[in-house]
């Protein structure tokens, strides 16, 4: 049995809507409202929604990029929701994060060599020698040159930053990887050249991995399970054949039912469904999605269901399981 490495428990982010000249706060952007799973060693976690649904949020804040509102983040059984910077920098070279967009999270003045090295010298963990040496190495891992040591990020392609990100997020071995988008600016090509890279630097660095993302189909590939967000919340998480084959809320229902399927593969029934996505500014009553579900009944309007789960390591928030 794998021992838990991640346990998010009722993890909330709120952001203050202010208006008027004194800009006091009038409302609250709920973007995260009440997630929580858990991470075993050596799994990976596919988090999917729509844009909006706070997913990347959620990232940012089990990275502590953000500041939760509410909840706990334990990291081998240790809370690090309120720690302080001095005690999180220690754990920093735990838990890393990968961006969506490669230009934007290297420095452009830089060169690859001074931003891969760039986490040792602030550890102090090796000599200046074993360093450039340690650079070599992550470089060559990710598929890389060790010529490619003095240029700068501008001049590699989308996919060659992203391997050099990845390789900056290894430099330390860390356990934990958040993935936020990692592929969705790249070339189909490109994505799975990156995705496979991931895949087998997992095995080799026994690596944990939560991968954010709104392609069905890359997260498909990737993950070992899979959980589903809509406006905040986690509505279904379980084991990705469990729920790609068997989704039990409607909303993941309608998510599978919209994903491209080979014409000869095709059984699933397209689900349209009705109206907008509402503001998490003023989400709605009682279950968040019963505003579009096609199955909802009255409870539903009334009381918000919790996570629970209904088969084998697959849980769902909806009534119509009790």
């Amino acid at each position: 049995m794998s021992e838990i490495l991640l346990e998010v428990k009722g993890l909330k982010k709120h952001f203050p809507i202010k208006s008027g000249l004194l800009r006091r706060t009038v409302g609250q952007v709920k973007a995260v409202d009440g997630v929580s799973f858990t991470l075993n060693e050596g799994e990976t976690l596919g988090i999917v929604g729509e844009s909006g649904c706070g997913k990347s949020t959620m990232g940012r804040m089990v990275m502590r990029v953000l500041e939760p509102t509410e909840g706990t983040i334990l990291l081998y059984g240790q809370d690090i929701t309120r720690m302080s910077p001095g005690g999180l920098r220690k754990l920093r070279k735990d838990f890393q994060m990968i961006f969506q967009d490669p230009y934007s999270s290297l420095n452009q003045r830089m060169l690859i060599r001074d931003l891969i090295a760039e986490p040792f010298r602030i550890h102090g963990q090796l000599s200046s020698a074993d360093i450039d040496k340690e650079v070599i190495r992550l470089l060559e891992t990710v598929g890389l040159r060790a010529t490619d040591l003095f240029r700068h990020p501008h001049e590699f392609s989308g996919g060659q930053r992203q391997r050099i990100a990845i390789a900056r997020a290894l430099s330390l071995n860390p356990k934990l990887i958040v993935a936020d988008e990692a592929v969705s600016a790249l070339d189909v090509s490109i994505q799975s050249q990156i995705l496979n890279l991931m895949v087998d630097l997992k095995r080799q660095y026994h690596l944990s991995y939560i991968f954010i993302s709104h392609n069905l189909a890359v997260v498909k590939h990737i993950s070992d399970r899979v959980g589903v967000m809509y406006l905040g919340h986690m509505v279904e998480i379980g084991l990705k054949k469990s729920l790609f084959h068997k989704p039990l809320h409607p909303y993941t229902e309608a998510l599978l039912s919209a994903a491209p399927e080979p014409k000869r593969n095709s059984t699933r029934e397209r689900i349209i469904l009705q109206g907008d996505v509402p503001s998490p500014a003023n989400p709605p009553h009682g279950c968040p999605f019963h505003t579009r579900c096609p199955k909802a009944f009255d409870r539903c309007s009334k009381e918000r269901p919790i996570l629970k789960e209904v088969l084998p390591d697959h849980q769902v928030a909806c009534f119509l399981y009790e």
